[in-house]
């Protein structure tokens, strides 16, 4: 059986990210929403720099329940919309894992502009290769809120905490890029990322004091680290 534990801090930061893309109607996915929508490490949605100048990759209802008075026993206007999400998004999660027989904690929490939910469990079953499993995941999951609440959802889903670890490597191998580009004053080409990781990548470089930008058609776009102009 699976547990929930919600609470509306995150003990560890999150990196920031925009907003979803303006203009979808409610209940509709189009393909463009989800390719740009639907990776995400630490999450966030990519919105692709045009030019060397960009340091960013920008790569988002409670069940309704009658009580005997008739009255709606949740989804009240004073309901935060992102902890409905995640308790919404944390229903649909725990009665697949019932299904698919598989163990695991979920927890959630909201983070700024962002609903949080972590699968926590030892199995890496659902996370797949590459974190593959995990984005599929995550995307059904968000339709499960869409389809709850009429709202699109941007809320990150992790596993057995895969993405937490992805981002440590992703800073770190960002902090070599950045060296390699100041010693050799040449631009350092990074292996093919999805939105998620590119994000992270940027962010690290541009923390570091240098720009960054992406290169490529999906499934191969990457990041290339530039060195400084001075």
């Amino acid at each position: 059986m699976t547990s929930i534990d919600q609470t509306s801090t995150d003990p560890a930061a999150s990196e920031s990210e925009t907003a979803p893309a303006e203009g979808v109607p409610s209940g509709a996915v189009t393909e463009d929403a989800v390719l740009a929508d639907n990776l995400a490490e630490e999450p966030v949605d990519d919105v692709e720099p045009t030019d060397a100048t960009s340091s960013t990759d920008g790569d988002e209802g409670a069940d309704r329940d009658e009580g005997a008075d008739g009255d709606e026993a949740a989804g009240s206007d004073d309901d935060n919309p992102l902890d409905v999400e995640a308790e919404v998004a944390a229903d649909y999660l725990e009665e697949l894992l019932d299904i698919a027989d598989l163990d695991g904690d979920i927890d959630t929490y909201v983070d700024g502009d962002r609903a949080h939910v972590s699968i926590v469990s030892n199995s890496t079953t659902l996370v797949g290769k590459d974190g593959g499993v995990l984005d599929a995941l995550q995307e059904l999951t968000r339709l499960a809120v869409l389809a709850e609440t009429g709202q699109r959802s941007r809320l990150m889903l992790d596993v057995a905490g895969y993405r937490a670890q992805r981002r440590t490597e992703l800073i770190a191998l960002a902090g070599d890029a950045v060296e390699d580009a100041t010693a050799t004053a040449e631009p350092v080409h990074l292996a093919a990322m999805n939105p998620f990781e590119r994000k992270i990548v940027h962010d690290a470089v541009a923390a570091a004091g240098l720009t960054s930008e992406s290169e490529g058609e999906e499934p191969r776009r990457h990041v290339v680290v530039l060195p400084s102009r001075d």
